[in-house]
């Protein structure tokens, strides 16, 4: 569909201009040509004492990483691989469970706007497309200090034979309206500093800030049977039917049982229950 002169180049200055403003929230704009991992070199400037809303764009990234030590790869230019600085002062550490939830939201918001495509949200934050749910994109967030680092690598122009995996998609196979990654960048960023903002301005907190019922009604994954994988390598089978104020996904185990919050593991999406 698309050979590699119709996938340009994202335009540094630009983006820089139309993010970075005096009294605006993004600080610095930082494009890679090649890197090994946004995130790393995220984190290492946090380290340094980088400044909040420092943006970390990479046109290839060659040992990205998504949850649970996985990789994520992309041809050049083919999609979005980006990292953000957050400082979340005034927030507390366990409220901060809930970052990675947010961006997946302001994720979901910006391409369901511009792509005009189905958009939702597999818990914690796999961006999901379409009636067949396939995965687009990933979002990993890390702590560096009293830093933040969340990671979003989004598939935008992917070819059917570049993906990983078949159950992967990408906005262009999935016919969506925008396909342009300046415009859906500029779109990401905005959407999630707003969401940033509201939150950090209400302690963290996920019931003032709007973020709880925002997450509610783009998680696929709250109404489904599912089986978690948790990380001692067992296996929880039942209904997800709630998302509590840490940010945790409540599983209604088979057999009965008292309910259980998850705060890591690996889901599996089985039909919708009922």
């Amino acid at each position: 569909m698309y050979s590699d002169l119709e996938r340009p180049p994202l335009q540094e200055v630009p983006l820089r201009r139309a993010l970075v403003r005096p009294g605006g929230f993004w600080t610095a704009l930082w494009l890679r040509q090649r890197t090994g991992s946004t995130n790393a070199d995220a984190t290492a400037a946090a380290r340094d004492g980088a400044a909040e809303g420092l943006v970390v764009v990479a046109e290839h990234q060659d040992a990205g990483r998504g949850r649970l030590d996985r990789g994520w790869v992309s041809p050049p230019r083919a999609g979005l691989t980006f990292s953000v600085l957050l400082r979340p002062s005034g927030v507390g550490v366990q409220r901060r469970g809930w970052l990675p939830l947010l961006a997946g939201v302001a994720l979901t918001r910006a391409v369901r706007r511009l792509g005009e495509v189905e958009a939702m949200l597999k818990w914690p934050n796999d961006l999901l497309l379409g009636p067949g749910r396939r995965k687009a994109a990933g979002l990993l967030a890390e702590v560096a200090g009293d830093a933040v680092v969340l990671g979003i690598g989004l598939n935008v122009t992917t070819r059917a034979g570049e993906l990983p995996h078949p159950d992967a998609t990408s906005l262009a196979i999935e016919g969506a309206a925008c396909t342009d990654r300046d415009t859906l960048l500029r779109a990401i960023l905005r959407e999630l500093a707003g969401d940033y903002q509201v939150w950090r301005d209400t302690g963290g907190d996920p019931e003032t800030s709007g973020l709880r019922a925002a997450y509610a009604e783009s998680c696929d994954t709250l109404g489904r049977r599912v089986t978690v994988q948790l990380p001692a390598q067992e296996s929880l089978v039942g209904e997800a039917v709630d998302i509590d104020t840490d940010g945790r996904l409540v599983v209604d185990p088979d057999g009965g049982g008292e309910p259980v919050p998850v705060a890591a593991g690996d889901i599996i999406h089985a039909r919708p229950a009922g």
